[in-house]
């Protein structure tokens, strides 16, 4: 990378395993890490959120160079690849922690997710109602090591990875292939 700032994003879009595998693949990320946003509850575990009742959303958070890929751009393959329209739920994904979210860090991020928002409603959803919130980030808690990378290890072991995750990463390379790293091209 460049000497330009990094920035950040924090996005939930379902199952974390899901949105990590993806964004891991785009042009421009530092790094994705999975984790817990959007709760109450303190340095959560994966089981006190599947549990239902921290408030906490599987989420990812993205460090990445803006000069290579914006934060509209990171939006823009948010909402086309999971379904901004479906409340608390991501396919059999049931669940307020699956729920579909932007945490914003500051008013310029707030503006464009807002924005964005809009933007997907007139073009990509028109005729149905987009459940995604919009807030501040507050605490994001980095999720247990055997979340991180997921999809990677175990793509050929667990059923999930080849009927869940690589449909969304085939729709990532067919709507954004430009923006797609070559190794996973």
């Amino acid at each position: 990378m460049n000497e330009t700032k990094l920035e950040q994003a924090t996005l939930a879009g379902g199952c974390f395993w899901c949105t990590e595998a993806i964004f891991k693949r785009l042009k421009g990320l530092v790094s994705v890490t999975s984790g817990y946003a959007g709760g109450k509850m303190e340095n959560p575990s994966y089981e006190d959120v599947t549990a239902g009742d921290t408030g906490h959303a599987e989420a990812i958070q993205i460090k990445f160079d803006p000069q290579v890929i914006t934060y509209g751009k990171l939006l823009d393959i948010f909402w086309a690849t999971h379904d901004p329209t479906s409340l608390n739920r991501q396919g059999s994904d049931v669940g307020t922690q699956y729920r579909s979210a932007i945490f914003y860090e500051g008013d310029e991020q707030k503006e464009v997710a807002l924005a964005s928002k809009e933007k997907a409603a007139r073009e990509d959803l028109i005729g149905r109602n987009i459940v995604t919130e919009i807030a501040p980030l507050g605490k994001f808690y980095t999720a247990e090591d055997y979340h991180q990378d997921y999809y990677e290890q175990n793509k050929n072991s667990n059923p999930y990875c080849s009927l869940v995750i690589a449909p969304k990463i085939e729709k990532l390379l067919q709507k954004f292939n430009q923006e797609v790293k070559d190794e996973y091209r």
